[in-house]
């Protein structure tokens, strides 16, 4: 089911010309189309070095970040991979990108991503959801052997719960992935669909009163009557008796 298939890169150039500009005059440049680089590595002295932008973009686009690239520089032709790319925060320019000098004799650590490939009839006819849980490889090899990324069949993946882990992968005679053999990179789970709001209204909850004690129950009514009972001798005794008729003389 671990069927899984690798593309290596093929020969990729830039060319590029050494750089005079530095600091805030770096604006003007880069205005111009002009990206500014650098190339260091282990014994070698750093370069700094200037890039057609359109040339750059074109070239980072083949290599996929794990090609390796020979950059040509006035009669020389440097072997390199990208090490650092440096966007502006907000408009995702490029604004500078680090190349390190690399010998082609020797082994490198890098990352490689991974490409799905091919149609799991656990997600087409079982309704399950294809995962993936990881997007790239640690992968030591010979710069040259470096692979653009590394394709992963899912169609040997027929039932929910099957996954692809890196100890799925076949051995390759020209690299090593030194991710964790237990790592599973693809998985295929179980659809959940949402818990649904019941339509029915929500009961209005029980208001509890405390009663009185006993021999305490009085209503409003009472209450009320009570009142009006007690003005009514004031009432009462606020109106005058008749005044007796005077005796005549």
């Amino acid at each position: 089911m671990k069927k899984t298939k690798t593309t290596t890169s093929q020969k990729i150039t830039l060319d590029v010309s050494p750089r005079k500009v530095f600091g805030k005059k770096l604006n003007q440049i880069r205005k111009e189309g002009i990206l500014p680089a650098n190339i260091f590595g282990t014994n070698f002295k750093s370069v700094s070095i200037s890039v057609p932008m359109k040339d750059f973009i074109k070239t980072y686009r083949a290599a996929r970040g794990t090609s390796v690239i020979y950059i040509k520089l006035e009669k020389e032709e440097i072997p390199v991979l990208i090490k650092k790319v440096q966007k502006h925060p907000i408009h995702n320019l490029v604004l500078h990108v680090d190349f390190k000098k690399i010998d082609l004799k020797q082994k490198v650590e890098t990352e490689v991503p991974i490409k799905v490939n091919g149609i799991s009839i656990a997600v087409t006819q079982k309704g399950g959801v294809l995962l993936t849980q990881t997007n790239k490889l640690l992968v030591v090899a010979l710069p040259q052997d470096i692979p653009q990324e590394i394709i992963i069949d899912i169609s040997k993946i027929t039932e929910i719960g099957q996954e692809i882990k890196v100890s799925d992968l076949p051995k390759s005679t020209t690299y090593e992935i030194k991710t964790d053999a237990v790592r599973t990179i693809i998985s295929v789970i179980e659809h959940k669909e949402e818990s649904t709001v019941a339509e029915t209204a929500v009961a209005a909850p029980e208001v509890l009163t405390a009663k009185p004690e006993e021999g305490a129950e009085r209503t409003t009514e009472t209450t009320a009557k009570e009142g009006v009972d007690k003005k009514a001798p004031a009432a009462d005794a606020k109106k005058e008796e008749p005044k007796k008729p005077e005796d005549k003389k």
